[in-house]
């Protein structure tokens, strides 16, 4: 039995839309310079900050500049972080705001049952007979599970919690869920008309 919890990776900048193939995630934003040596800090948007360490290639903004991290070390909620070929607080300044990524292979992989949020959207959801749901278009995060938002094909969305008892499979190959429907999850939207 699949267990539901997803990592975050989703609804920030460079996050994939349904249908996009994924090739970036975005991992944090660099927000200023600190210090003499070209050091910036990045405030975190991932689960796995440890894997942004020295050695690390990330990219950079909008055209993906490729940049190899040199230093790291923690700071208060966020990091910082140097880079090579950067020495000096003016070079930062083109960099200051600019999201940042890493290649999706090169994620670290989640335990059996858990995925990613770009795994999961876009997925089409069947019911436990087969019959076609929609397809998965956003995440909510409520604290105690997500639920995912499946829109049908008459546009309407259906709020499907991310539980055991109704994830019932996740097909990454063949991008497809089957879901076992609570009570009250459909009859509510066949009954708006």
């Amino acid at each position: 039995m699949p267990n539901p919890k997803v990592p975050v990776n989703a609804g920030i900048p460079g996050s994939p839309t349904t249908g996009e193939p994924v090739v970036y995630l975005a991992v944090g934003t660099l927000r200023r310079s600190h210090g003499i040596r070209g050091d910036m800090l990045l405030d975190i948007n991932t689960d796995f900050p440890e894997r942004l360490k020295p050695g690390t290639v990330i990219y950079v903004g909008d055209r993906k500049q490729r940049i190899k991290i040199t230093r790291r070390r923690p700071h208060n909620d966020g990091m910082l972080l140097g880079f090579e070929g950067i020495s000096n607080a003016e070079q930062t300044a083109r960099y200051r705001a600019e999201t940042v990524y890493v290649m999706v292979e090169d994620r670290p992989a989640l335990p059996e049952g858990e995925y990613y949020h770009h795994q999961i959207i876009g997925m089409q959801v069947v019911g436990e007979d087969g019959a076609a749901l929609g397809a998965i278009t956003e995440i909510i995060e409520t604290g105690a599970n997500d639920v995912y938002v499946i829109k049908n094909a008459e546009n309407r969305e259906i709020l499907i919690p991310a539980l055991k008892q109704v994830l019932l499979d996740i097909n990454l190959e063949t991008k497809m869920m089957r879901v076992h429907l609570l009570p009250g999850l459909v009859d509510n939207i066949d009954s708006e008309d």
